[in-house]
Protein backbone atom coordinates (compact mmCIF):
# COMPACT_ATOMS: atom_id res chain seq x y z
CA UNK A 1 0.00 0.00 0.00
CA UNK A 2 1.56 3.24 -0.51
CA UNK A 3 2.04 5.82 1.80
CA UNK A 4 2.48 9.66 1.15
CA UNK A 5 3.06 13.21 2.46
CA UNK A 6 0.86 14.64 -0.20
CA UNK A 7 -2.36 14.21 1.70
CA UNK A 8 -4.03 16.67 -0.83
CA UNK A 9 -3.31 16.30 -4.38
CA UNK A 10 -4.97 18.96 -5.56
CA UNK A 11 -2.65 21.67 -3.76
CA UNK A 12 -0.10 20.70 -6.40
CA UNK A 13 -1.65 19.48 -9.41
CA UNK A 14 -5.31 20.26 -10.80
CA UNK A 15 -7.34 20.22 -13.95
CA UNK A 16 -10.02 22.86 -14.09
CA UNK A 17 -12.50 23.00 -17.28
CA UNK A 18 -13.88 26.03 -18.43
CA UNK A 19 -16.24 27.78 -20.71
CA UNK A 20 -15.29 30.43 -22.69
CA UNK A 21 -16.67 34.03 -22.89
CA UNK A 22 -15.02 36.07 -25.34
CA UNK A 23 -14.50 38.68 -22.98
CA UNK A 24 -12.33 39.04 -19.83
CA UNK A 25 -12.90 36.16 -17.96
CA UNK A 26 -11.66 35.14 -14.25
CA UNK A 27 -11.20 30.95 -14.14
CA UNK A 28 -11.25 30.01 -10.28
CA UNK A 29 -11.71 26.82 -8.78
CA UNK A 30 -8.03 25.38 -8.94
CA UNK A 31 -7.30 25.90 -5.75
CA UNK A 32 -3.89 27.17 -6.05
CA UNK A 33 -2.47 29.78 -7.56
CA UNK A 34 -1.02 28.25 -10.65
CA UNK A 35 2.36 28.88 -11.91
CA UNK A 36 2.28 26.18 -14.54
CA UNK A 37 -0.84 26.60 -16.90
CA UNK A 38 -1.17 24.28 -19.66
CA UNK A 39 -4.92 24.94 -21.76
CA UNK A 40 -6.82 23.55 -24.57
CA UNK A 41 -9.60 24.19 -26.26
CA UNK A 42 -11.71 20.41 -26.85
CA UNK A 43 -14.61 21.84 -29.55
CA UNK A 44 -12.18 23.12 -31.95
CA UNK A 45 -8.65 22.71 -33.57
CA UNK A 46 -6.77 25.78 -32.12
CA UNK A 47 -2.80 25.01 -31.05
CA UNK A 48 -2.26 24.16 -27.16
CA UNK A 49 -1.15 27.79 -24.94
CA UNK A 50 1.50 27.13 -22.20
CA UNK A 51 1.97 30.03 -19.82
CA UNK A 52 4.44 29.96 -16.94
CA UNK A 53 4.79 32.61 -13.57
CA UNK A 54 8.47 32.81 -14.37
CA UNK A 55 8.21 33.56 -18.08
CA UNK A 56 5.03 35.26 -17.05
CA UNK A 57 1.18 36.42 -17.65
CA UNK A 58 1.01 36.97 -21.89
CA UNK A 59 4.40 34.46 -22.31
CA UNK A 60 2.43 31.79 -24.53
CA UNK A 61 4.54 28.80 -25.88
CA UNK A 62 2.30 26.25 -27.61
CA UNK A 63 3.49 21.82 -27.53
CA UNK A 64 2.00 21.12 -31.12
CA UNK A 65 4.88 23.35 -32.83
CA UNK A 66 8.04 24.66 -32.46
CA UNK A 67 7.71 27.86 -32.59
CA UNK A 68 9.31 30.66 -30.48
CA UNK A 69 7.53 32.14 -27.21
CA UNK A 70 4.69 34.90 -28.03
CA UNK A 71 3.40 37.99 -26.31
CA UNK A 72 0.16 37.52 -26.61
CA UNK A 73 -2.12 40.15 -24.33
CA UNK A 74 -5.46 38.92 -25.05
CA UNK A 75 -5.03 35.54 -23.84
CA UNK A 76 -3.87 34.48 -20.46
CA UNK A 77 -3.18 37.84 -18.78
CA UNK A 78 -2.67 36.86 -14.62
CA UNK A 79 -2.19 34.77 -12.62
CA UNK A 80 -4.48 34.58 -9.39
CA UNK A 81 -4.52 33.24 -5.97
CA UNK A 82 -7.04 30.41 -7.34
CA UNK A 83 -6.51 30.42 -11.02
CA UNK A 84 -6.05 32.97 -13.62
CA UNK A 85 -7.75 35.50 -16.00
CA UNK A 86 -8.04 35.28 -19.45
CA UNK A 87 -8.58 38.30 -22.32
CA UNK A 88 -10.92 37.73 -25.24
CA UNK A 89 -8.42 35.78 -27.71
CA UNK A 90 -10.47 32.78 -29.14
CA UNK A 91 -8.24 29.95 -29.10
CA UNK A 92 -7.85 30.17 -25.05
CA UNK A 93 -11.87 31.90 -24.47
CA UNK A 94 -13.86 32.08 -27.14
CA UNK A 95 -17.39 32.43 -26.57
CA UNK A 96 -19.14 29.15 -25.89
CA UNK A 97 -16.29 27.16 -26.79
CA UNK A 98 -14.90 24.45 -24.23
CA UNK A 99 -11.57 24.32 -22.70
CA UNK A 100 -9.54 21.86 -20.43
CA UNK A 101 -6.45 23.41 -18.62
CA UNK A 102 -3.92 21.50 -16.61
CA UNK A 103 -2.31 23.34 -13.77
CA UNK A 104 0.58 22.98 -11.26
CA UNK A 105 1.92 25.07 -8.44
CA UNK A 106 5.92 25.44 -8.24
CA UNK A 107 7.05 28.72 -6.45
CA UNK A 108 5.86 31.86 -7.61
CA UNK A 109 8.57 33.66 -9.88
CA UNK A 110 11.36 32.38 -8.68
CA UNK A 111 14.93 32.94 -7.83
CA UNK A 112 17.86 32.78 -8.91
CA UNK A 113 19.91 29.82 -8.81
CA UNK A 114 23.87 29.46 -9.06
CA UNK A 115 24.39 25.67 -8.48
CA UNK A 116 25.22 24.97 -12.54
CA UNK A 117 28.29 26.53 -14.58
CA UNK A 118 25.40 28.75 -15.93
CA UNK A 119 22.83 30.56 -13.51
CA UNK A 120 19.36 30.18 -13.73
CA UNK A 121 15.78 31.14 -12.38
CA UNK A 122 14.26 28.99 -10.60
CA UNK A 123 10.52 28.16 -9.08
CA UNK A 124 10.29 25.12 -7.01
CA UNK A 125 8.24 22.96 -5.30
CA UNK A 126 10.38 20.42 -3.81
CA UNK A 127 7.25 18.72 -2.01
CA UNK A 128 5.30 18.20 -4.92
CA UNK A 129 8.45 17.89 -7.29
CA UNK A 130 8.43 20.21 -9.75
CA UNK A 131 10.30 23.12 -10.97
CA UNK A 132 10.16 26.35 -13.58
CA UNK A 133 13.78 26.86 -14.95
CA UNK A 134 14.53 29.90 -17.43
CA UNK A 135 18.08 29.74 -18.22
CA UNK A 136 20.69 31.23 -21.38
CA UNK A 137 23.14 28.47 -22.67
CA UNK A 138 26.58 29.87 -23.19
CA UNK A 139 28.14 30.88 -26.41
CA UNK A 140 30.50 27.75 -26.34
CA UNK A 141 30.75 23.95 -24.65
CA UNK A 142 28.94 21.81 -22.46
CA UNK A 143 27.20 23.39 -19.52
CA UNK A 144 25.32 22.49 -16.17
CA UNK A 145 22.16 23.82 -15.17
CA UNK A 146 20.17 24.32 -11.32
CA UNK A 147 16.90 22.79 -11.27
CA UNK A 148 15.96 23.11 -7.34
CA UNK A 149 14.12 20.09 -6.68
CA UNK A 150 16.31 18.54 -4.55
CA UNK A 151 15.72 15.05 -6.10
CA UNK A 152 16.68 13.54 -9.39
CA UNK A 153 14.44 14.73 -12.16
CA UNK A 154 13.13 12.14 -13.88
CA UNK A 155 11.41 13.88 -16.44
CA UNK A 156 12.42 17.45 -18.15
CA UNK A 157 10.56 19.48 -21.16
CA UNK A 158 13.64 21.78 -22.47
CA UNK A 159 12.15 24.23 -25.35
CA UNK A 160 14.27 27.31 -26.68
CA UNK A 161 12.17 30.45 -26.30
CA UNK A 162 13.81 33.25 -28.80
CA UNK A 163 13.23 31.42 -32.08
CA UNK A 164 12.15 27.84 -33.17
CA UNK A 165 13.32 24.82 -31.55
CA UNK A 166 11.63 21.39 -31.39
CA UNK A 167 10.46 20.77 -27.73
CA UNK A 168 13.00 18.02 -26.30
CA UNK A 169 11.98 15.65 -23.24
CA UNK A 170 14.40 13.86 -21.01
CA UNK A 171 12.75 11.30 -20.01
CA UNK A 172 14.43 8.73 -17.37
CA UNK A 173 12.97 5.30 -19.08
CA UNK A 174 14.77 5.72 -22.17
CA UNK A 175 17.73 7.22 -20.70
CA UNK A 176 20.26 10.42 -20.86
CA UNK A 177 21.39 9.20 -24.54
CA UNK A 178 18.13 10.07 -26.39
CA UNK A 179 15.07 12.39 -26.73
CA UNK A 180 11.83 12.58 -27.51
CA UNK A 181 10.34 15.93 -29.32
CA UNK A 182 6.51 16.74 -27.57
CA UNK A 183 5.91 18.54 -31.14
CA UNK A 184 6.40 15.71 -33.11
CA UNK A 185 5.07 12.02 -33.62
CA UNK A 186 9.11 10.90 -34.41
CA UNK A 187 10.37 7.76 -32.59
CA UNK A 188 13.02 8.40 -29.52
CA UNK A 189 16.44 9.56 -31.44
CA UNK A 190 19.67 9.30 -29.90
CA UNK A 191 21.35 12.56 -29.03
CA UNK A 192 24.17 14.17 -26.93
CA UNK A 193 21.76 16.87 -25.81
CA UNK A 194 21.95 16.01 -22.18
CA UNK A 195 25.75 15.49 -22.34
CA UNK A 196 25.40 11.58 -21.66
CA UNK A 197 24.93 11.96 -18.17
CA UNK A 198 22.01 11.40 -15.98
CA UNK A 199 20.90 14.56 -14.05
CA UNK A 200 21.42 14.78 -9.89
CA UNK A 201 19.48 16.06 -7.53
CA UNK A 202 21.18 19.65 -8.16
CA UNK A 203 21.95 19.93 -12.04
CA UNK A 204 20.96 18.94 -15.35
CA UNK A 205 23.19 18.90 -17.61
CA UNK A 206 23.19 20.43 -21.59
CA UNK A 207 25.40 19.41 -24.78
CA UNK A 208 27.90 21.60 -26.60
CA UNK A 209 26.51 25.44 -27.48
CA UNK A 210 25.94 25.66 -31.12
CA UNK A 211 26.06 22.19 -31.75
CA UNK A 212 23.30 19.87 -29.32
CA UNK A 213 21.73 23.03 -28.17
CA UNK A 214 21.66 26.68 -29.34
CA UNK A 215 24.42 28.68 -28.43
CA UNK A 216 23.52 32.01 -26.64
CA UNK A 217 19.86 31.40 -26.41
CA UNK A 218 16.97 31.93 -24.18
CA UNK A 219 15.20 28.35 -22.58
CA UNK A 220 12.70 27.24 -20.25
CA UNK A 221 12.54 23.51 -18.50
CA UNK A 222 9.68 21.97 -16.93
CA UNK A 223 11.20 19.27 -14.03
CA UNK A 224 9.63 16.51 -12.55
CA UNK A 225 10.82 14.39 -9.63
CA UNK A 226 8.60 11.19 -8.72
CA UNK A 227 7.12 11.94 -5.12
CA UNK A 228 5.23 8.72 -3.90
CA UNK A 229 1.52 8.50 -4.05
CA UNK A 230 1.24 11.50 -6.43
CA UNK A 231 3.72 11.32 -9.32
CA UNK A 232 5.13 8.71 -11.34
CA UNK A 233 7.20 8.85 -14.30
CA UNK A 234 7.69 5.00 -16.20
CA UNK A 235 7.43 2.95 -19.53
CA UNK A 236 5.61 -0.20 -20.46
CA UNK A 237 5.36 -2.97 -22.61
CA UNK A 238 1.39 -3.18 -24.58
CA UNK A 239 0.11 -6.45 -25.29
CA UNK A 240 -2.17 -5.77 -28.50
CA UNK A 241 -4.93 -6.83 -26.45
CA UNK A 242 -8.22 -4.91 -25.78
CA UNK A 243 -7.61 -6.18 -21.92
CA UNK A 244 -4.76 -4.55 -21.93
CA UNK A 245 -1.86 -3.88 -19.59
CA UNK A 246 -2.01 -2.70 -16.27
CA UNK A 247 0.12 -0.23 -15.28
CA UNK A 248 0.52 0.37 -11.55
CA UNK A 249 1.90 3.96 -10.32
CA UNK A 250 0.90 3.57 -6.50
CA UNK A 251 -2.11 6.20 -6.77
CA UNK A 252 -5.40 6.73 -8.62
CA UNK A 253 -4.17 8.97 -11.62
CA UNK A 254 -6.34 11.88 -12.35
CA UNK A 255 -3.73 12.66 -15.17
CA UNK A 256 -2.13 10.59 -17.75
CA UNK A 257 0.08 11.54 -21.11
CA UNK A 258 1.45 8.77 -22.59
CA UNK A 259 3.75 8.69 -25.81
CA UNK A 260 5.04 5.32 -27.72
CA UNK A 261 8.88 5.25 -28.24
CA UNK A 262 8.10 4.58 -31.82
CA UNK A 263 7.27 6.95 -34.78
CA UNK A 264 3.99 7.85 -35.95
CA UNK A 265 2.38 7.67 -32.29
CA UNK A 266 0.73 10.99 -30.40
CA UNK A 267 1.05 12.20 -27.34
CA UNK A 268 -2.33 11.32 -25.52
CA UNK A 269 -3.28 13.01 -22.98
CA UNK A 270 -6.00 12.05 -20.33
CA UNK A 271 -7.74 13.33 -17.46
CA UNK A 272 -10.26 12.41 -14.57
CA UNK A 273 -12.21 15.75 -15.37
CA UNK A 274 -12.57 15.21 -18.98
CA UNK A 275 -13.31 11.56 -18.11
CA UNK A 276 -14.82 11.58 -14.95
CA UNK A 277 -15.95 7.72 -14.87
CA UNK A 278 -14.75 4.61 -16.43
CA UNK A 279 -13.58 4.49 -19.32
CA UNK A 280 -11.62 7.14 -19.78
CA UNK A 281 -12.39 7.89 -23.25
CA UNK A 282 -11.46 11.42 -23.75
CA UNK A 283 -8.07 12.64 -25.79
CA UNK A 284 -6.08 15.62 -26.65
CA UNK A 285 -2.81 15.38 -28.24
CA UNK A 286 0.07 16.99 -27.15
CA UNK A 287 1.67 17.31 -30.20
CA UNK A 288 -1.58 18.13 -32.04
CA UNK A 289 -3.84 21.07 -32.36
CA UNK A 290 -6.77 18.67 -32.97
CA UNK A 291 -10.44 19.12 -31.15
CA UNK A 292 -10.84 16.47 -28.59
CA UNK A 293 -11.54 13.01 -29.90
CA UNK A 294 -13.65 9.84 -27.85
CA UNK A 295 -12.02 6.24 -28.36
CA UNK A 296 -12.27 3.88 -25.72
CA UNK A 297 -8.60 3.83 -24.10
CA UNK A 298 -8.42 2.91 -20.11
CA UNK A 299 -9.47 2.89 -17.07
CA UNK A 300 -8.29 4.68 -13.84
CA UNK A 301 -8.21 2.25 -11.18
CA UNK A 302 -7.11 2.75 -7.44
CA UNK A 303 -3.36 1.87 -8.31
CA UNK A 304 -2.64 2.77 -12.30
CA UNK A 305 -4.39 2.11 -15.14
CA UNK A 306 -5.06 -0.33 -16.92
CA UNK A 307 -5.42 0.12 -20.97
CA UNK A 308 -8.62 -1.10 -22.73
CA UNK A 309 -7.67 -1.01 -26.09
CA UNK A 310 -5.64 -3.06 -28.52
CA UNK A 311 -4.37 0.38 -30.61
CA UNK A 312 -0.98 0.42 -31.45
CA UNK A 313 -1.54 4.47 -29.82
CA UNK A 314 -1.25 3.08 -26.29
CA UNK A 315 -1.20 -0.79 -26.23
CA UNK A 316 0.23 -1.99 -29.77
CA UNK A 317 1.45 -5.70 -29.37
CA UNK A 318 5.12 -5.89 -27.97
CA UNK A 319 5.50 -1.72 -28.10
CA UNK A 320 7.28 0.61 -25.68
CA UNK A 321 5.60 3.60 -24.26
CA UNK A 322 6.97 6.32 -21.82
CA UNK A 323 4.05 8.16 -19.45
CA UNK A 324 3.87 11.21 -17.12
CA UNK A 325 1.05 10.71 -14.60
CA UNK A 326 -0.22 12.35 -11.48
CA UNK A 327 -2.85 11.68 -8.59
CA UNK A 328 -3.82 10.60 -5.21
CA UNK A 329 -2.18 8.28 -3.53
CA UNK A 330 -4.62 4.76 -1.86
CA UNK A 331 -3.93 6.33 1.78
CA UNK A 332 -1.73 9.30 2.88
CA UNK A 333 0.24 10.49 6.26
CA UNK A 334 -3.65 11.47 7.64
CA UNK A 335 -4.86 8.01 6.43
CA UNK A 336 -7.53 9.66 4.60
CA UNK A 337 -8.11 6.52 2.06
CA UNK A 338 -8.54 7.54 -1.64
CA UNK A 339 -11.03 4.98 -3.48
CA UNK A 340 -11.25 3.63 -7.11
CA UNK A 341 -13.62 5.01 -9.62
Amino acid sequence: MAYTTINKSTDYFNTKLYTGNGSTNAITGVGFQPDWVWCKQRNATNSHQIYDAVRGATKSLSSDVNNAEQTLSTALTAFGTDGFTLGSASYINGNSNTYASWNWKANGQGSANTDGSISSTVSANQTAGFSIVKYTTPSSGTSTVGHGLGAVPKVWLHKRLNDSENWQMYHHSIGNTKKLMLNSTNAEGTSSIWQDTTPTSSLMYLGTAGSTVHASSDYVAYCFAEKTGYSKFGSYTGNGNADGTFVYTGFKPTFVMIKGTSSGVNWHMFDSKRSSSNVVNKEVYADSNSAEATATRMDFTSQGFKLRSSSGSENGSGSTYIYMAFGQSLVGSNNVPCTAR
